[in-house]
C-alpha cells in the first residue's frame, strides 16, 4: 500500500447549520501537549469547563459537562437517563430534531405523545392545553436546525409542572449565540453542541441537569440501559464527591481544551454582546437575502439570528447552486431536511463564522449564482 500524502484540506467559509469556522483560538488550543484523563492538572481544566457551561446556560446545576460525543450524543444522553420503560413523554414536534427526540424517547421504551406544529412555526403554551398528566417529560427543540424557528420557553414550566413533568430542551444551536437562561425558565435538562456558535470543533455535547431531574436518574427502577451515557457513573469522573474521580472512560483531552477555549472567548465577548452581533448581522444578512428576491418562510419574530433559512428560488437546482457555492467561492451553506430537502437553504452565521465579511461573502456570491 502506497502511504497517502498528508492531510491538506482546503480551507472554507462554513455558513451552513453546522459545525461553523473554529475560532483560531480553540485550533491552538488543541494542539496542546495531552495530558492523563486523571492527571491533576487535566482535573482542574473539568472544573474550569464545568464553571464556564454554567455561566454559558445560565444555570447553578451541578451536573453540568460535556459528554463524549457529538449534540446528537446529548440528546441520547437524556432521554436515556430520564425515561424508563412504559414513562409518559410529550415531544413538541415542530421540524427534524423534534422528531429525533421523540424517536429517541420511543427507542427506550417511552409512550410517546407528539404535539405537532407546521414546520416553521413555534409553540405556545396554549398548544400543550390538551395534554392530561402525569406524564415523566415534556421536550421541546429551543432552537430547531431544520427551520430556523426560535422557540420562546416563557410559560412551558407553567405546562410542566401542570403535568408533574420535567422540562427538557433541545439547545444545540442555540448555545452561545443566544441567551439559553435554564434556571429563569424552569428547564431540568438539556443538551447542547460544540460545533455551532461556540465555534469548537464537534466531538462534546453540554449536558445540565436540575437536582430534581438527578434524583429522578438516581430514583430509576432499572440501570439506564446505555452505560458509556450513564449519568449516575460518569459524574463520578465529573464530581469529586469526597472520595476522589472514578474512572468511567478516557475523556477526549484535546477536545476539552477546544472547549474550555472557546468557552473563555464566548465569556470575554459577554454573553449581552454576543447575543447582541448575532442578532445584529443576523439581521444585516437576512435583510440582504430578501433584497435578491429571496423568500424568508419563517415570520421575523421567530426567526434564529444565526440561522436563516430561505426558500430555493424557482428555476434553481438546488444542488448545483451549493455545489457552485463552495467550489467557486469556499463557501458552504447547507440544504433542508425532511420535508424541506430540495426547498430551502438553511444558511448558518454562527460564532466565529458571525463576521461583517462574511455577510458581504454570502450575498454577493448567492447573488451571483441565482
Amino acid at each position: 500500500m502506497t502511504t497517502p500524502s498528508p492531510l491538506s484540506p482546503p480551507r472554507r467559509v462554513l455558513m451552513g447549520p453546522g459545525p461553523s469556522d473554529v475560532d483560531p483560538r480553540v485550533l491552538a488550543a488543541m494542539a496542546l501537549p495531552t495530558i492523563g484523563h486523571l492527571d491533576p492538572e487535566f482535573i482542574r481544566i473539568m472544573d474550569e469547563v464545568k464553571s464556564m457551561l454554567r455561566a454559558l446556560l445560565g444555570t447553578e446545576n451541578d451536573l453540568t459537562m460535556p459528554m463524549s460525543g457529538t449534540g446528537s450524543a446529548g440528546m441520547e444522553t437524556l432521554f436515556a437517563n430520564l425515561v424508563e420503560r412504559g414513562d409518559r413523554v410529550v415531544v413538541g414536534v415542530n421540524g427534524v430534531f423534534g422528531l429525533r427526540m421523540a424517536e429517541v424517547a420511543t427507542r427506550y421504551g417511552a409512550w410517546v405523545e407528539r404535539v405537532e406544529k407546521p414546520w416553521g412555526e413555534a409553540f405556545t403554551p396554549d398548544d400543550f392545553a390538551h395534554v392530561q398528566g402525569p406524564i415523566k417529560l415534556l421536550a421541546v427543540v429551543h432552537a430547531e436546525t431544520s427551520t430556523g424557528v426560535l422557540q420562546p420557553l416563557d410559560g412551558l414550566r407553567g405546562v410542566a409542572d401542570r403535568l408533574d413533568a420535567l422540562l427538557a430542551i433541545d439547545c444545540v444551536t442555540s448555545l452561545g449565540g443566544l441567551p439559553v437562561e435554564l434556571d429563569r425558565h424552569g428547564v431540568d435538562a438539556a443538551y447542547s453542541g460544540t460545533q455551532k456558535c461556540l465555534s469548537a470543533p464537534p466531538g462534546l455535547a453540554p449536558i445540565s441537569l436540575s437536582s430534581r431531574a438527578f434524583d429522578a436518574v438516581l430514583a430509576r427502577r432499572e440501570s439506564v440501559s446505555n452505560w458509556y451515557l450513564d449519568l449516575s457513573l460518569i459524574n463520578k469522573y465529573w464530581t469529586d464527591s469526597g472520595g476522589g474521580r472514578s474512572y468511567h472512560h478516557t475523556a477526549p483531552i484535546n477536545n476539552i481544551y477546544a472547549l474550555h477555549e472557546a468557552c473563555r472567548i464566548a465569556l470575554e465577548e459577554g454573553l449581552d454582546a454576543r447575543a447582541e452581533r448575532h442578532r445584529r448581522l443576523g439581521a444585516k444578512l437576512t435583510s440582504g437575502l430578501a433584497e435578491l428576491g429571496l423568500s424568508l418562510p419563517v415570520p421575523e419574530a421567530l426567526r434564529l439570528p444565526q440561522l436563516a433559512v430561505v426558500e430555493v428560488p424557482e428555476g434553481v437546482d438546488d444542488r448545483a447552486a451549493r455545489s457552485r457555492l463552495l467550489t467557486e467561492h469556499g463557501l458552504e451553506i447547507g440544504g433542508g431536511l425532511g420535508a424541506f430537502a430540495g426547498k430551502r437553504w438553511r444558511i448558518g452565521l454562527m460564532g466565529s463564522a458571525c463576521t461583517e465579511e462574511n455577510v458581504a461573502l454570502c450575498l454577493g456570491a448567492i447573488a451571483e449564482v441565482i
